[in-house]
């Protein structure tokens, strides 16, 4: 007798051998973006990072580079194919083009190497399709000509734009001399009058975001900005700018959240690295600095403003030359508070101000007048932080009275003078301390 096996059953069969199929093969696929951090997840259907739940500080959600999607399934849209000339002309239109495409799309916007792109000021504005990402490999130069600056605050904006990627080994330079000569801070000539100046970079309420392999030179203002972002991871960043060049911060960090910056190496003319109100969980690793004024939180308060600022750490940087080490600074007169604050493991060569706190701070040709009021600073550590003061005073803690410094905490730090057989002091004022293993200069007895 012969077996026999109804149709619908063979079709019922291949039906679900089918499904299985898609099922295996299918792109609809939610897999943890990284196995130590579970805050998010990568849903590859449309590229878009899934937060789960809230995650403390050491736990930043970095997006990645496997996670991008492939250069050729995401496509590269190539700024000379949209008009760039590379010749001196403005490419900004030929940028703007190319930058509405790759959004669209979320495709790897290209900038060329071995080419000098000139633009105007310009801004890159989201939303975006995800992971689109922005490869420089050439060079941007600012437009020379001042008068074509009618925003005087920005050059290059990247605007609200999540999973986003900025890298490629190029170069941001903007060609800021002619700026600086109008300041009173680079020549000596002019009385100071603020006229404002515009960031190089500004990411502006950018998510997962990335930012890394890159250069940037001669910034008409602070080289890159960091305003209003969430979750951030910078690397090997090299920044390069006269020592006498006015605020030319190199990374300047406000109102973010969750900012890892690692691997950088910067020399300029004021802040390596400045991080102010409004700014949480901040992580700053593998940091040289100089020339330049050091690693700052602050300034914070200014015009009776409040600040807020927590969960700093500076870890592993070098400080060569430079005006301060690692430095707090509020104006008289502000409110609110910087608290839960680390510096370690920093290593300090010729620094004029190795370790100071200053709650009287005053950048302005007049006299700051006392108040009755400031920003609170409790929670500071320093551990292990070890060099060469190029100055006498090597510990300078400048409290408020009406606010003192509190909970501020010393364990192994040894501090001496660059040259010569003299020693260092330390100058405490209004100031609550604990030290801990090998501490000096200590403070004198109040």
């Amino acid at each position: 007798m012969h077996l026999q096996i109804p149709i619908i059953t063979l079709f019922t069969l291949f039906m679900i051998l089918l499904a299985s199929l898609v099922l295996c093969n299918s792109s609809y696929v939610v897999e943890p973006l990284d196995q130590t951090n579970s805050e998010y997840y990568y849903n590859s259907l449309d590229g878009r990072l899934i937060k789960t739940k809230h995650q403390h500080f050491g736990q930043i959600a970095r997006t990645n580079r496997d996670n991008f999607l492939s250069s050729k399934s995401r496509g590269m849209v190539n700024v000379d194919d949209f008009g760039a000339h590379a010749d001196g002309r403005d490419d900004r239109e030929a940028f703007k083009k190319a930058w509405n495409e790759a959004c669209s799309k979320g495709s790897i916007l290209v900038v060329p190497k071995n080419k000098i792109y000139r633009l105007k000021p310009i801004s890159f504005s989201g939303p975006c399709q995800p992971n689109t990402s922005f490869m420089l490999y050439g060079t941007i130069e600012a437009w020379p000509q001042l008068s074509a600056y009618t925003d005087r605050q920005h050059w290059i904006v990247f605007d609200s734009v999540t999973n986003f990627s900025v890298e490629g080994g190029g170069t941001f330079n903007g060609n800021g001399k002619k700026w600086w000569k109008n300041s009173c801070k680079y020549n000596n000539y002019l009385t100071c009058n603020d006229e404002p100046r515009p960031h190089a970079v500004t990411f502006y309420g950018c998510k997962n975001l990335r930012v890394e392999n890159l250069r940037f030179k001669d910034p008409q203002k602070m080289h890159v900005s960091f305003e209003r972002c969430f979750n951030v991871f910078v690397s090997n960043l090299v920044m390069r700018a006269p020592q006498n060049s006015p605020n030319t911060d190199g990374i300047h960090v406000t109102e973010t959240k969750n900012i890892d910056i690692t691997d950088c190496d910067i020399g300029t003319g004021d802040d390596c690295i400045s991080i102010i109100s409004g700014s949480k969980n901040v992580q700053a690793t593998n940091i040289t600095c100089g020339p330049g004024h050091g690693i700052s939180i602050g300034s914070l308060g200014r015009d009776n403003t409040e600040a807020e600022v927590s969960n700093v750490v500076v870890k592993r940087a070098t400080l060569i030359g430079t005006k301060n080490g690692v430095r707090i600074k509020t104006w008289q007169g502000g409110s609110g508070y910087a608290r839960n604050i680390k510096f370690m493991d920093i290593e300090m060569q010729n620094v004029t101000n190795p370790i100071i706190i200053d709650q009287s701070y005053c950048d302005q040709t007049k006299p700051c007048k006392e108040q009755n009021k400031g920003v609170r600073l409790s929670r500071v550590l320093y551990q292990n932080i070890r060099g060469t003061s190029a100055s006498e005073v090597a510990i300078t803690f400048e409290c408020s009275k009406i606010v003192p410094c509190r909970e501020i905490y010393l364990q192994d730090v040894i501090l001496e003078q660059e040259e010569g057989s003299g020693g260092t002091i330390a100058t405490c004022k209004n100031v609550k301390y604990v030290n801990r293993g090998k501490f000096y200069p200590q403070c004198s007895p109040a």
